[in-house]
């Protein structure tokens, strides 16, 4: 595509309700922002008709994804995730970087509302040309990720973004979904030391490839420093994920932008350590089937949510549960054998 061309498609405007998927990746590729926000609408709506658009996108824009540095952020509400997130971003757009973060709000368990305030909490970053952020929502989804965050991260770098930063929900929940789509999981603290230290669960500690204590600055120093230690002595007493790298734990203050430039380093540090051993497409590959499973599993539960039979004899097999005339085993496979076609000639 020639100049003239990208920057034709990058203005175009595209239909919302049923887009051109080959009209929509030019205008991906050519940088749209407009362009990219659709497509990534399409891929997070649930509409059957949008998901075929979506999949024909994703399927025009394979062969341009993958060369970005993806990584992974979570960490306690109050740790100052966005704080960081926008110092980091705006010290990368500098060193010359394109970067999106994909900020996933937590939605209500209640009402499936979510905040979507991310743009709001990185009022710079947000305007920096350079840089693209698109809040969604988790949906209820396990781990803090949205189901579809591994398909806006396709698109992303698509579009020429070469960092992805996926910033997770960090309810202390397990965050296995974030690490099976990102190179590195960085996981940020604040300098509670060993107080803190008792509430991680050994489960997070064990996913991080890099600890920053965030807030080390004018009287928390002193304390991010003894909580530094009291990390580092953790992290030796765990089985490292990779035979070719050993988690290290950085201090860090977002607010002063202190300690961005060794966090970077140590990502790239990473990156060639896991792209030296083999061990970075061996991680995507595996990254994929898992995200292959996890498609399988989705589907086959919408499918029994959809199913007529399913739903009219879902009820009785509830009450014959709860009040123990049945094991949830035997109605879990009553319920799969109805949907599945065995219990057809029954």
């Amino acid at each position: 595509m020639s100049g003239t061309e990208k920057k034709q498609a990058g203005r175009r405007s595209y239909n919302r309700e049923n887009p051109d998927p080959r009209e929509l990746a030019e205008g991906i590729r050519a940088g749209s922002r407009t362009a990219l926000a659709r497509g990534i609408t399409l891929v997070e709506s649930s509409r059957a008709d949008h998901q075929d658009i979506a999949q024909k996108l994703l399927a025009e824009l394979l062969p341009d994804t993958g060369k970005a540095v993806r990584l992974g952020l979570s960490g306690a509400p109050g740790v100052g995730k966005s704080t960081f997130t926008e110092a980091f971003g705006q010290y990368l757009t500098g060193e010359g970087h394109k970067v999106a973060v994909l900020a996933i709000d937590p939605s209500s368990a209640r009402t499936g509302g979510s905040i979507l305030g991310d743009k709001t909490r990185m009022e710079l970053l947000a305007r920096n040309p350079n840089a693209f952020i698109r809040p969604s929502p988790s949906g209820g989804t396990l781990g803090g990720v949205a189901r579809r965050t591994r398909e806006a991260m396709l698109l992303t770098e698509a579009a020429g973004y070469d960092v992805v930063i996926v910033e997770t929900v960090g309810v202390g929940q397990s965050e296995t979904s974030v690490a099976e789509m990102v190179d590195m999981f960085l996981l940020l603290l604040s300098p509670g030391g060993g107080d803190e230290l008792q509430g991680i669960k050994r489960g997070i500690m064990e996913l991080a490839d890099l600890i920053v204590v965030n807030k080390a600055d004018g009287d928390l120093v002193p304390a991010a420093k003894r909580a530094q230690m009291e990390y580092k002595t953790a992290l030796h007493l765990m089985k490292p994920k990779s035979s070719a790298w050993s988690p290290s734990v950085l201090l860090a203050s977002a607010l002063k932008g202190q300690g961005l430039a060794e966090i970077w380093a140590a990502a790239l540090d990473h990156r060639k350590a896991l792209s030296e051993a083999g061990e970075l497409d061996k991680l995507r590959a595996a990254q994929a089937r898992a995200w292959m499973w996890t498609e399988i599993r989705e589907g086959l539960f919408a499918a029994l949510k959809a199913d007529r039979r399913a739903a009219e004899l879902l009820p009785e097999l509830e009450v014959d549960v709860a009040e123990g005339r049945a094991t949830p085993t035997a109605a879990a496979k009553r319920l799969l054998s109805l949907v599945l076609g065995e219990g057809k000639g029954g």
